[in-house]
């Protein structure tokens, strides 16, 4: 059913997002699909990376680790942007179709009444491309 699974990654808070890595590691075995890790820099020096080609290293680290874990093919995408927070939707909208995913999965957080002025990442992924998007919620949810 999934051939290309596409997971946004914040290398920063890799912590936070394990659920989701971990439900995305056990579709693509399911699937037998590949998972394609995003990953959206800017050219200023972070706390992950001073560049965005050591970030792009650093993504790429991160998924072979992570294919290791899996054993799925994986691929990556290092995306910058001169603002990231401002440009993160539109530029995961665009890597759908990029990448090639069917499948998009992201971890999110629980409902909350601000989700009326500033909706989540997650919907407004979904409601902007043909690819299913599946939504992770922290654990404690």
């Amino acid at each position: 059913m999934f051939h290309k699974i596409m997971v946004p990654v914040d290398l920063a808070h890799l912590d936070v997002i394990e659920p989701a890595l971990e439900k995305v590691a056990d579709l693509a075995r399911h699937y037998d699909a590949e998972v394609c890790y995003v990953g959206v820099t800017s050219n200023a020096p972070s706390s992950v990376a001073r560049t965005p080609q050591e970030y792009a290293q650093k993504l790429e680290a991160f998924a072979k680790e992570r294919a290791e874990a899996h054993g799925q093919p994986v691929s990556t995408k290092t995306i910058n942007s001169p603002d990231v927070i401002a440009d993160l939707d539109d530029i995961l909208i665009k890597a759908i179709d990029e990448v090639g995913a069917d499948l998009v999965v992201m971890p999110t957080h629980p409902p909350k009444h601000l989700d009326v002025i500033m909706p989540s990442h997650g919907g407004k992924v979904a409601s902007h491309t043909k690819a299913s998007v599946f939504l992770i919620r922290p654990s404690d949810a």
